[in-house]
C-alpha cells in the first residue's frame, strides 16, 4: 500500500510492502533489554491481552511471545502482515495478524489490557486513532509505546550511511536523530495519564551484510526510492561500508519507552 503523508518525508510516497523481505530479514534487531524493560513493567505478559499496532513483521509479539501473553497483530502492509503470519506458523505461535490501518481497526470496548505501537506511532492520525484505543482498552487499561534509532551524531557508521540516504532522498524526516523523550500529541491526554518513560542508550551488533540490509528495510531507501535508484544506492552503500566498518562491528542507538494508563474519567471525555 502506497502512502503519502505531508508530515512525513514532505509527502514522498513510500510503501513497506516493497520492502517487507529486507524487512523481515534485517529488523528484527531489539536487544533483550528492550524487551526486558517492557516486562519489567508488568506489561505484554501471561494474562494480558495484548494489540500490537503497526506491528510490521510481527517482531514484537513473536519476540514477546513466550513471556505467555494474547497477542493481535495489526498493520497498514498486507505484504508485511503476510511475513509475519509466516514466521509465526514457521515457529508454531498462535498469534492473530490483520491487515488495516490504525485509524480502522474495530474491536469491541474493553477487549484489551495493553495497546503497544513500537516505531511507528507518529503515522498514525492521533485524533482518530486515540479514543479508539481508549474505548478498546479496560479500565487502568495501558498504552506503551516504543523506539529505538540509530545515533548519526554519535556513531560514525551510522552518520555516514545517514548522509548517503539523504543524498538519496534528502525530505527523508527519519534524519538526526537525538536521544530523547518520546513524542506524545496532546490529544493522548485526553484518554490518558503518563505513568512511566524512559530513554537509554544500546549498541546494536551488525555484519557488513546485516547494516546494508536494515538501511535497505527502511522508508528513506527500501520503501520509497525507484528500481534505479536502489541499484544505485546498494552499490555506493556496500563501497562505503567496505571502507569504513570491519566485518562485525555495533552501532549505537538509542531507545525510549512510554506507558500512559488509560484515565478513570475517560468515558466522559469519550461520550463528550
Amino acid at each position: 500500500m502506497v502512502i503519502s503523508d505531508k508530515r512525513i518525508d514532505s509527502g514522498k510516497p513510500f510503501d513497506w510492502g516493497k520492502t517487507s523481505d529486507e524487512y523481515a530479514k534485517y529488523r528484527d534487531i531489539y536487544p533483550e533489554e528492550f524487551y526486558k524493560k517492557i516486562v519489567d513493567r508488568n506489561l505484554c505478559i501471561k494474562g494480558q491481552h495484548v494489540l500490537d499496532l503497526g506491528t510490521g513483521t510481527g517482531v514484537l509479539p513473536r519476540n514477546m511471545y513466550g513471556y505467555g501473553a494474547a497477542w493481535v497483530g495489526t498493520d497498514i502492509s498486507p505484504e508485511q502482515i503476510a511475513q509475519a503470519k509466516r514466521m509465526a506458523e514457521e515457529d508454531h505461535m498462535k498469534i492473530d495478524f490483520l491487515a488495516v490501518p490504525a485509524e480502522e481497526i474495530d474491536f469491541p470496548d474493553n477487549s484489551f489490557d495493553v495497546v503497544t505501537a513500537c516505531q511507528c506511532f507518529w503515522y498514525f492520525d492521533h485524533e482518530k486513532v486515540i479514543p479508539k484505543l481508549a474505548a478498546m482498552l479496560k479500565p487502568n487499561g495501558k498504552l506503551l509505546i516504543l523506539n529505538m534509532a540509530w545515533l548519526p551524531d554519535e556513531d560514525p557508521v551510522a552518520g555516514e550511511s545517514e548522509k548517503m540516504i539523504l543524498n538519496y532522498n534528502p525530505d527523508w524526516s527519519g534524519a538526526g536523530e537525538h536521544r530523547h523523550p518520546i513524542w506524545i500529541p496532546d490529544v493522548v491526554y485526553n484518554y490518558f495519564d503518563m505513568e512511566y518513560h524512559e530513554e537509554y542508550y544500546l549498541k546494536i551488533p551488525f555484519t557488513r551484510e546485516s547494516w546494508h540490509g536494515r538501511i535497505k528495510a527502511s522508508r528513506g531507501i527500501g520503501a520509497s526510492l525507484t528500481a534505479d535508484e536502489l541499484l544505485r544506492w546498494d552499490e555506493e552503500h556496500r563501497e562505503l561500508l567496505n571502507k569504513i566498518a570491519p566485518d562485525r562491528f555495533e552501532v549505537l542507538h538509542y531507545a525510549a519507552l512510554a506507558v500512559l494508563t488509560k484515565k478513570s474519567r475517560y468515558e466522559i471525555i469519550y461520550c463528550d
